[in-house]
């Protein structure tokens, strides 16, 4: 399974980054080798608005079944929920860690943004 994760740098051992849109890097993992690529995401970083809406395409287009990531806003979560994506938030740790956790059932999906738009 594809999974992406949020991450501080472009590696499995950077931490995970807590912004779902405005996150540095996200990681495309694929759960049963950790194989994975890095998504550049400093265009929708440094966006005025619309990061989390480009974001999520960016992660759909890469085929990711899943997010793992901190804090996801409602245009994001609206996004994500109608491409098929289920969302984890409040991970924490490396992005080795999230998948570990993903792995062993550790992860809860969420129904809804857990932060205001334009975080």
């Amino acid at each position: 399974m594809k999974i992406a994760v949020t991450s501080k740098g472009r590696n499995l051992d950077s931490k995970v980054d807590p912004r779902f849109g405005r996150a540095a890097y996200i990681l495309i993992i694929d759960t049963d080798t950790l194989e994975f690529e890095v998504i550049d995401n400093a265009k929708n970083a440094n966006s005025f608005k619309g990061a989390g809406i480009q974001a999520a395409a960016s992660i759909s287009e890469k085929n990711a079944d899943v997010l793992l990531t901190g804090f996801c806003g409602p245009n994001a979560f609206k996004t994500l929920d109608a491409a098929g994506i289920k969302v984890a938030s409040d991970v924490m740790g490396t992005a080795r860690d999230a998948v570990k956790d993903f792995n062993e059932g550790k992860i809860s999906f969420t129904g809804a943004a857990n932060v205001e738009g334009h975080w």
